[in-house]
């Protein structure tokens, strides 16, 4: 794997994403820079990683064997990099692992905001002394003289498209559909409309309301209300059942709750006894 000088070899592991302090999802990738004491100490001279992906974008880790302008003499300086177009906002951290795979040195962000494929790092200037590093009694450095980094950086949640299930909305769109209804209901009420006779009298009829319905679904849902309107014959007419002891709306209020429908607030509090009136019929 190339590096960007001579004397270095890096190499990029992603071990399977861990949860931080707080509990958030994070993503590491480990870094090995070997024969790390042997390399360029001149300030502003940096080795970087190869570009790794994290919550869609690109970055780069950047190490200054001899720290950056900016830092204290003897320190070694570590900052991210975005690579990507458009801006984003995460935490990170920067932690160095011993011979032995124990947490040595680490800093962690607070939420940084990166700029869209600009030359800005965020990272530390004096993120550990070269001192520190290069002494055996630390155990950094393994018998190659590697040099062990790990990045890690919060991983935004992943939103799974879940499509709503659309059996609820079919079912409340069927009801009363004439086009597709095998069964109809005449619900009437006597005594509410009333005609002229020739005599000049006039004689109350009954008024006739009609709510279509689908068999298959009351046989499942309304079996009484099935048991109403048997098919007369294999000829796919629609079946005709006539209802006279239960008030048109309140008929209502039944099918359409069949259908998923739920009755208003209102209405179920004007007309809650003729509702369980009927539905105890």
């Amino acid at each position: 794997m190339s590096t960007q000088i001579e004397n270095a070899e890096v190499s990029v592991g992603c071990p399977p994403p861990s949860s931080s302090r707080s509990g958030e999802e994070r993503k590491t990738f480990q870094f090995h820079f070997l024969d790390f004491k042997n390399l360029c100490t001149t300030k502003g001279h940096y080795i970087k990683s190869p570009k790794f992906i994290c919550n869609g974008h690109q970055w780069e880790l950047f190490v200054c064997p001899g720290g950056y302008s900016e830092a204290a003499e003897g320190q070694v300086s570590a900052y991210l990099k975005h690579l990507s177009e458009g801006r984003t906002t995460t935490r990170f951290g920067i932690q160095i692992i011993d011979k032995f795979g124990k947490e040595k040195k680490v800093y962690r962000s607070t939420k940084k905001e990166f700029l869209s494929n600009s030359d800005q790092l965020w990272g530390w200037h004096d993120y550990i002394s070269r001192s520190v590093i290069m002494d055996e009694s630390q155990n950094i450095l393994d018998c190659n003289g590697t040099l062990t980094v790990v990045v890690y950086m919060e991983e935004e949640p992943t939103t799974v498209f879940v499509p709503q299930n659309p059996f609820a909305k079919m079912m409340k769109d069927m009801f009363d559909d004439k086009t597709t209804a095998d069964v109809c209901f005449e619900v009437s009420t006597a005594g509410e409309t009333e005609e002229e006779e020739e005599d000049g009298g006039k004689k109350r009829v009954k008024s006739i309301s009609s709510f279509h319905a689908h068999r298959c679904i009351l046989e499942h849902c309304a079996p009484m209300l099935a048991r109403m309107c048997e098919p007369n014959n294999d000829m796919g007419e629609v079946a005709t059942a006539s209802v006279d002891d239960v008030k048109p709306d309140i008929f209502c209020h039944l099918l359409s709750y069949v259908y998923g429908w739920s009755v208003p607030e209102e209405e179920l509090e004007a007309d809650a006894k003729d509702i369980i009136d009927a539905a105890d019929k």
